[in-house]
């Protein structure tokens, strides 16, 4: 199910909330294989991620690249994605994060808020992302989706919030830390019905794709 995103009043423009995938990440415990090439359904994983936010309602999609970053744009399918080079991929997700985040805020289009999808998560289809961004209220919205009562991804970040996240994303904790001092203003998002939000870390995870 897609959600229309709200309008403030009459006169004001349809929010903006763009898909942030982050898909920089170099495999390490996958013997170095880059996260985004690997195969799921024929064809590059970060391409499945990508395709998942446009069918969810992101109009908007900026994907945060790494490892690999030239093979990845030279194998992977992206129409008009914004694609974002992250040299200090290595540093972990909240380099990443703070990378995807820069990109947003120059969008020529003005964003309002991002949905931060991970790569790495194939179990988390459409149906969850739509929940999520169906959470969207103001550029102070902050939401997660949730599984069985644990907090997980998607993440809603209003633009509101940028600045601290920014500030506070470091190594691999991405914004776990800013939403840890405030969880109370976090709209939790029940999607255990629609998604499994395991990742691919290793090899006996590559199970999950197909």
């Amino acid at each position: 199910m897609r959600y229309a995103l709200p309008m403030t009043s009459v006169n004001d423009r349809r929010p903006v909330v763009a898909g942030l995938l982050l898909a920089a990440g170099g495999g390490r415990r996958l013997g170095g294989r880059p996260k985004a090439l690997l195969s799921h359904r024929g064809r590059p994983l970060v391409e499945h991620a990508a395709g998942v936010l446009r069918a969810a309602g992101c109009e908007v999609v900026h994907v945060v690249l790494g490892a690999s970053a030239e093979v990845v744009r030279e194998r992977a399918e992206l129409p008009g994605c914004v694609l974002v080079d992250n040299p200090a991929w290595a540093e972990g997700m909240g380099s990443s994060l703070r990378a995807g985040l820069a990109s947003l805020a120059a969008d020529p289009r003005g964003v309002d808020a991002a949905l931060v999808l991970l790569v790495d998560q194939p179990g988390i289809g459409a149906e969850a992302v739509s929940r999520v961004l169906g959470a969207y209220g103001s550029r102070d919205t902050l939401a997660a989706a949730s599984y069985d009562g644990e907090r997980g991804h998607p993440v809603l970040f209003g633009a509101g919030h940028w600045a601290g996240i920014v500030a506070s994303a470091v190594g691999d904790r991405g914004a776990r830390d800013y939403l840890g001092a405030h969880r109370d203003a976090i709209t939790p998002v029940d999607c255990s019905d629609v998604a499994e939000p395991y990742d691919i870390d290793t090899e006996a995870d590559l199970d999950h794709l197909e």
